[in-house]
C-alpha cells in the first residue's frame, strides 16, 4: 500500500510540474525552452520537477496567476477599505 501510495505521488507530483510549465509564459520560463522543461520533468522524476521548481520557473510566481502575492487583501489589510468605514 506504502508503493502504491509512493507511486501515485510521483505521478502527482509529475504531472503538476508538467502543466505548470504548460501553463507558464514561453517568455517568462527560465533558463531551458519549455519542451525541455517537459521532458526534463518526465524522464527524470522527481529530480526533473525540482529543477524545474528551482530553476525553471519564473521568479514571484505564487499560485496560478503567476503573481508576486500583491493580489487580493483582506479587507482588514486593504488601507482603501480602512479609510472608508
Amino acid at each position: 500500500m506504502l508503493r502504491i501510495l509512493a507511486v501515485v505521488a510521483l505521478l502527482a507530483f509529475t504531472v503538476y510540474c508538467v502543466v505548470d510549465v504548460a501553463r507558464t509564459d514561453r517568455e517568462q520560463v527560465r533558463h531551458l525552452p519549455k519542451l525541455a522543461w517537459v521532458t526534463l520533468a518526465v524522464l527524470f522524476t522527481p529530480a526533473g520537477g525540482i529543477a524545474w521548481l528551482v530553476a525553471g520557473r519564473p521568479r514571484g510566481q505564487v499560485g496560478r496567476g503567476g503573481g508576486t502575492g500583491r493580489g487580493p487583501r483582506g479587507p482588514d489589510d486593504d488601507p482603501d477599505f480602512l479609510r472608508g468605514i
